[in-house]
């Protein structure tokens, strides 16, 4: 292996050092720089430019002259201290290569100098300049180490292995998750976040209204809004409240109530309360104008009653939310309503909550109301509420009812309650006001019952039109006496004069050639205890005495129309079978459904059955015209100058949950003209303090009349025939 070359070196100062390589040495000969050699130490020996200085005379020879040339990049050595050694070491390092080699080695110089003996005083040698550098060798590579084989580590192909199963496994969790939230959890999660983002505004259906027989709305709706509040964007609930108090004349601590913040049945917070419906829609515009947080409006219907009081009784009213209350807005709420809407579309939230656009929406559109079209007749209907609240003021009467029915269709024209109320602002009022008399006013009818006893007597031939019944004064049944106002004292009297007179006695003669059951039978067949489905919600329906409850004094007071409990519209009913010639027609105030199409359908046709022969019907008529005809009649002030009229005075009581109330139950109900009726009319009038009798004639008087006149009825052609009251 050949010698490895130093590198020259720099000494401290800057200057280079060479390293030098003896010359001829020998392997047994001492290095220069040992100790011992001449007395000098290696210290003195080097010199500060890095020169050796053989021993001799200080000179150096040529040979060593050249050998000291050194390479431009001697100092280039990654060891900088390595000349120094070598120095102090006394080249060693160059002889141990030539004598590793067995010859000097190549290029190694012996830093030596030239030993002095002691005491001689010679000076060192002078300083030389550094020989010219010759040519850089490369320096001697160290033999090569084996390097020590680094510490067993574990097998990285598991360490992966183990890392990619553990990713897989991972991967395959999230991929399941996934599959669950998206296949089979996504309904969930879907509807648990549909509540937060949809909003639903219901769309009200238009009311269907409410008119008369011409088309006249009694009760119609007009558009309105309302205000709704969202409690939760709310930010001062007094003085919100405050503000909008005076505006939608709701006071202030209701309104408050309302805004307060609430929870719904599913756990969100309320974000809709009304506030006030039927907002008319200027005070609507004046509420938005004060840009109140949480505040808006929508809109929304309102009913509005024209008349006010006028057929009050009969249509009813509603809610705030449009649902029928009472009357025929109650009867027919399901069919005036018609069907809400709704429009359900996506918004955002907090600041944000406002349709989203181009957001999922669907919009259902509200189906209107249907309307209904009554028999009523408006100008009648008002006069006969005017004219029954004139009469009732002047006996200070609690409770009237006046009806008016066509005859041949059955059609109730008219149907009037004293007291009434105002449908267009119905509360505060009292509910017996808002009762309608002639369906729920339960009466012992009275005397109004004998036409129903004589023309069943008739029909069943016990008796004929010109039957005479011997008449005593008084009859005793069951331990009762049943007299008459106009006593006969015995004499016989003809059918038309115990009508006209309203005799006790005779008509309950007459009802014991009939019998019970043959009675019971006609008052069924004339309508009495059962109502008569004229439409009004709550119709009673009066009471029929069987005949195993009848006792012996029954034989006396059901003929003459006591122990009966009947309302006025099945008597008037029971009239209108008299005039149309003994057919019974159901009455009914429904004349039309008008669609919102705007078709038209008639109701299911009225109910009708026979219950007395045309001529029994007419026999029967002109008993009753004596009633207005007779001298000292009890109808006389029923009659209608230029109008044959038949008729029947009547005085019962009122019953309220079967218990008789004091004072007397007036009526009269009568029919014109009477050779062809076209109309009945009935009064009943109950006078705590009695006197009904003076107010129900002369109530039946104007209403009739009013009632021929305003649908020009012709007079009566003949006049009424003369009755004889007893037999002669």
């Amino acid at each position: 292996m050949p010698p490895r070359s130093e590198e020259p070196r720099r000494d401290p100062t800057g200057s280079r050092r060479g390293s030098s390589r003896a010359t001829g040495g020998r392997s047994g000969e001492p290095r220069s720089g040992e100790p011992g050699v001449g007395g000098i130490s290696d210290a003195r020996a080097y010199t500060p430019r890095g020169r050796s200085i053989r021993e001799g005379g200080g000179r150096e020879e040529p040979a060593a002259r050249g050998e000291q040339r050194r390479t431009p990049r001697s100092t280039r050595s990654g060891d900088p201290f390595r000349p120094a050694l070598q120095v102090l070491d006394g080249g060693r390092a160059g002889s141990r290569a030539g004598r590793r080699d067995g010859a000097p080695a190549r290029g190694g110089v012996v830093r030596t100098v030239q030993a002095r003996t002691p005491g001689t005083g010679d000076p060192p040698p002078p300083r030389r300049r550094p020989a010219a550098r010759r040519p850089e060798r490369p320096a001697a590579r160290r033999p090569s180490r084996k390097p020590p084989k680094p510490p067993r580590l574990a097998d990285p192909r598991r360490r992966l292995r183990l890392g990619t199963m553990l990713t897989l496994a991972l991967f395959a969790v999230i991929g399941i998750r996934l599959v669950a939230l998206q296949a089979v959890e996504a309904p969930a999660y879907a509807d648990a976040g549909l509540a937060d983002r949809l909003r639903t505004v219901t769309l009200p259906a238009p009311r269907g209204a409410i008119y008369d027989r011409s088309g006249a709305p009694l009760a119609h709706s007009v558009e309105a809004r309302y205000v709704y509040a969202d409690p939760t964007q709310i930010t001062d609930v007094p003085a919100t409240a405050k503000a909008l108090s005076p505006l939608l004349g709701v006071p202030e601590s209701e309104l408050a109530e309302r805004m307060q913040p609430r929870k719904r049945p599913n756990g969100n917070d309320s974000e809709f309360e009304y506030l006030a419906r039927g907002v008319d829609i200027t005070q609507a515009r004046k509420v938005m104008a004060l840009e109140l947080p949480g505040i808006n409006t929508h809109r929304d219907e309102r009913r509005e009653v024209p008349g006010h009081d006028l057929a009050a009784n009969l249509i009813g009213f509603t809610s705030q939310e449009m649902n029928g209350l009472e009357g025929l807005e109650a009867r027919y709420d399901d069919l005036l309503a018609g069907e809400d809407g709704q429009r359900r579309y996506e918004v955002g939230l907090g600041d944000l909550a406002a349709p989203i656009p181009g957001g999922w929406s669907e919009t259902t559109k509200a189906k209107p109301g249907s309307s209904l079209q009554l028999t009523i007749d408006r100008d009648l209907q008002y006069m006969f509420q005017v004219m029954l609240a004139r009469r009732m003021s002047e006996v200070k009467g609690s409770t009237g009812a006046a009806i008016a029915i066509d005859v041949a269709t059955g059609e109730v024209l008219a149907q009037a309650s004293h007291p009434t109320y105002n449908a267009a602002n119905p509360l505060p009022s009292d509910p017996t006001d808002r009762e309608d008399a002639a369906t729920s006013f339960v009466v012992d009818p009275g005397s109004v019952h004998k036409a129903i006893t004589f023309g069943a007597a008739l029909q069943e031939g016990v008796i004929t039109k010109d039957t005479t019944i011997p008449v005593p004064n008084v009859v005793v049944r069951g331990g009762y006496e049943f007299s008459d106002t106009h006593p006969a004292d015995g004499r016989r009297m003809t059918l038309p004069g115990m009508m006209a007179y309203s005799s006790n006695v005779g008509t309950i003669a007459i009802a014991e050639r009939l019998g019970k059951e043959r009675l019971i039978d006609y008052q069924k067949r004339f309508g009495l205890g059962e109502p008569t489905g004229v439409g009004m919600p709550g119709e009673a329906s009066g009471r029929l005495l069987p005949a195993e409850e009848w006792s012996d004094s029954a034989y006396g007071s059901v003929p003459i129309g006591h122990s009966v409990d009947a309302t006025p519209l099945q008597m008037a009913a029971a009239y209108a079978t008299i005039a149309n010639d003994g057919k019974y027609v159901q009455p009914h105030l429904i004349q039309e459904i008008i669609g919102p199409d705007g078709r038209r359908t008639k109701p299911e046709s009225p109910e009708t059955r026979s219950v007395l022969s045309p001529d029994t019907a007419a026999d029967l008529r002109t008993v009753l015209e004596a009633v207005t005809t007779v001298e000292h009649a009890t109808g006389l002030a029923a009659a209608i100058p230029g109008y044959r009229v038949a008729g029947k005075t009547g005085t019962g009581w009122r019953l309220v949950d079967g218990q008789k109330q004091p004072g007397q139950v007036a009526s009269f109900i009568g029919m014109a003209p009477a050779e062809k009726p076209r109309y009945v009319v009935a009064v009943f009038a109950h006078t705590p303090a009695g006197g009904g009798g003076d107010i129900a004639a002369p109530a039946f008087r104007d209403m009739m009349q009013f009632t021929l006149r305003k649908n020009q009825v012709p007079p009566s052609s003949a006049a009424a025939p003369k009755f004889e009251v007893f037999a002669r």
